[in-house]
């Protein structure tokens, strides 16, 4: 098994990234803050198996397909804004006043946990953090490379629960402060849908560095 000092310096290295904010959490607490604390969680629960997929297709290699292979990455970076902005059209899209006002309520928690799945494993830039990131901490004498990177993924995601469960209660706390003033009825459409637009101009546009 992984060494426990090693584990506490890659959780140390978590906690320092995690605590920064970055794409999965401004879509959390968008989420969160559009459709309220089980939204948040939903998506999040998505994300973090999205991470468990990721350290998976390390573990066999075929993340390494992404460094050999420059095609495939801008194939799957461009499949993956492609899926946002699909997701931002819809959100923006939907139907009148009334239905606006509920539809994003009413989406089921399934729904936004494959939103949430599909949003991380179409971003091939986290599929080069976890190529990147966690053969740093594993050892080959320590048994098997598949069983150590699924527990340096659930650490990550353990870190990740905590940050971003914060941030979902902190962002719904702040909600409720605002509960029954008068606002447009789509701007939890607006927010949302602004969010996708914005991850999937970003995936356009970064470089695979």
């Amino acid at each position: 098994m992984v060494e426990v000092s090693t584990l506490l310096l890659f959780a140390g290295a978590c906690l320092a990234l995690t605590v920064t904010p970055g794409p999965d959490m401004l879509l959390i607490a968008s989420r969160s803050l559009s459709q309220g604390r089980g939204a948040g969680f939903a998506s999040l629960a998505g994300i973090q198996l999205g991470t468990y997929c990721h350290a998976l297709a390390a573990a066999l290699g075929l993340s390494q397909l992404f460094v050999a292979v420059p095609l495939a990455y801008d194939a799957v970076r461009l499949l993956g804004a492609a899926y946002l902005l699909y997701l931002a059209w819809k959100t923006l899209r939907s139907g009148s006043k009334l239905q606006a006002a509920n539809g994003l309520q009413n989406m089921s928690a399934k729904r936004i946990f494959r939103q949430g799945l599909l949003t991380n494993l179409l971003n091939p830039k986290m599929a080069l953090f976890v190529l990147a990131l966690f053969p740093q901490f594993i050892n080959l004498q320590a048994g098997s490379i598949v069983v150590q990177m699924l527990i340096l993924a659930t650490i990550l995601n353990v870190i990740g629960l905590v940050i971003n469960g914060a941030v979902i209660l902190m962002v719904n706390g702040l909600k409720s402060r605002f509960t029954g003033r008068q606002f447009n009825v789509r701007w939890p459409n607006y927010l949302l849908g602004s969010v996708f637009a914005g991850l999937a101009c970003k995936l356009i546009f970064d470089s695979r560095k």
